[in-house]
């Protein structure tokens, strides 16, 4: 039976291809994002229209009809005019989180990829693997997997297979980790982001004993702390050679990175061309979730040599005048730690960049922001921030990026908060010298990847 869904914020990361999913199946798509209201990011909504998906306003006007399905994202308010109109019309809401883990757990075989960090890279070297094991999966990311981008599919965080075989990121922010059934768990590690620690453990400690195997991280407290609770576990490391998968020998490249990799007894080389160590363990966390499936683990590193690695991961949007400009993802303590060690494996002051994705996360993660940023960045980087992402609705906005950019010069790093994101990028221009790396660093805006290309083009 033909359905009609309404996703409420159809253009975020998490949503478009959930959507994408939905429509694959024969269903009609609609909705509306408040990106496309403010004109943010319109070749994504171009490339929707000509996908067939009919998109509103966020005012209310696309949903009128007790028989649709409107799908509102966790960061969707009652407040918004969408979800007001869905409840005068008597139409089903869901959350992205509900509509997902019914996709999800219908799935015969499953695979659930959570943690603080390496989420999207994890699912999308799991989809590739799968994909070139003739597999078919379903995958949905929180982020576009650059094997799978073609002009038909520009914004490919999302791989439309058989029902069959399903890979998802799966999100411990909001407690939705505890909707989801997998066959296999991947949890590459727990670190405080968005809830306390207690919280956490509880959530993965769930999604773990739900599995059939859990894929787990050695190397990481909490994760190894997990594993030891169980028997049905795989376990990974790069510095236990007592773990299922063991990566030593690493070696760093300028296009990536290779290391040396025991399982089942066997060493076999692999390269991969992602750099940084935390890539590392993304792959053997990924090479978990096939060997827990039973398949070809030699020929799924083969392929995994191909990988291409994931859009805003360390992505490097190119060089002029011999500054260099990255892009990159992260928000989180872990996420940044991971960026600055990998890229401080190489030569050049760091231009950082850094927009913090929510006023909250600020707050939460306060004291934890400075000492990641003032223990890692060399005496001559510089950290430049701009206000919070802030696209209204009700949030605690006491903490701010000053607060965190004086903490930073407390610890004797250099760090300035700048009114707005157009002052950081000027101040960049202005500063930057050959030799120099230009990162920018952030989350939930992809914006952020235009600003990347405009400095690109400004140098």
């Amino acid at each position: 039976m033909i359905k009609d869904y309404y996703f409420c914020g159809i253009g975020g990361s998490g949503m478009m291809p959930l959507a994408l999913i939905v429509q694959s199946q024969g269903h009609r798509i609609a909705g509306s994002d408040r990106a496309l209201d403010q004109g943010r990011t319109p070749e994504k909504f171009d490339w929707l229209r000509q996908r067939g998906v009919q998109l509103f306003a966020q005012d209310g006007s696309g949903v009128t009809s007790f028989e649709q399905i409107v799908v509102a994202s966790g960061a969707i308010e009652d407040t918004v005019p969408d979800i007001a109109a869905a409840k005068r019309a008597g139409a089903t809401i869901l959350t992205r989180p509900q509509m997902l883990s019914q996709l999800f757990n219908a799935a015969p075989t499953s695979i659930g990829v959570a943690g603080t960090s390496g989420k999207s890279t994890i699912t999308g070297m799991v989809a590739w693997m799968l994909h070139r094991l003739d597999q078919q999966p379903t995958v949905i990311n929180g982020a576009v997997m650059k094997n799978f981008v073609s002009d038909d599919t520009p914004f490919a965080s999302s791989l439309v297979g058989q029902p069959e075989v399903m890979a998802a990121e799966v999100d411990e922010s909001d407690g939705s980790i505890a909707r989801y059934n997998p066959t296999v768990a991947v949890v590459s590690n727990i670190s405080l982001d968005h809830k306390s620690m207690e919280e956490l453990r509880q959530l993965f400690g769930g999604f773990m004993a739900r599995a059939k195997v859990a894929v787990l991280n050695l190397d990481n407290d909490e994760t190894a702390a997990l594993a030891a609770t169980s028997d049905k576990v795989l376990t990974f490391s790069l510095n236990s050679d007592g773990a299922d998968l063991y990566a030593h020998s690493l070696e760093a490249l300028a296009d990536g990175i290779r290391f040396d990799l025991v399982v089942d007894g066997q060493t076999r080389p692999v390269r991969l061309r992602v750099p940084g160590a935390h890539n590392v363990a993304n792959a053997l966390a990924a090479l978990g979730a096939v060997k827990a499936l039973g398949l070809d683990v030699a020929k799924a590193a083969k392929a995994l040599e191909g990988f291409e690695g994931m859009r805003r991961r360390l992505e490097t949007v190119g060089t002029q005048a011999s500054i260099t400009v990255i892009d990159d993802f992260a928000h989180n303590p872990d996420k940044i730690s991971a960026t600055l060690n990998t890229l401080h494996a190489f030569e050049g002051r760091l231009l950082i960049m850094f927009q913090p994705h929510g006023f909250g996360p600020l707050k939460l993660m306060k004291t934890e922001f400075i000492d990641t940023f003032a223990s890692l960045m060399k005496a001559d980087d510089v950290l430049v921030m701009p206000q919070p992402v802030y696209y209204g609705g009700t949030t605690d906005r006491s903490v701010t990026s000053e607060d965190i950019a004086e903490g930073v010069r407390t610890k004797n790093r250099q760090a300035i908060a700048l009114p707005t994101r157009e002052d950081c990028g000027d101040w960049l221009i202005q500063h930057a010298k050959a030799g120099d790396r230009v990162l920018v660093m952030g989350a939930r805006d992809d914006t952020l990847s235009v600003f990347a290309r405009d400095l690109l083009a400004r140098l």
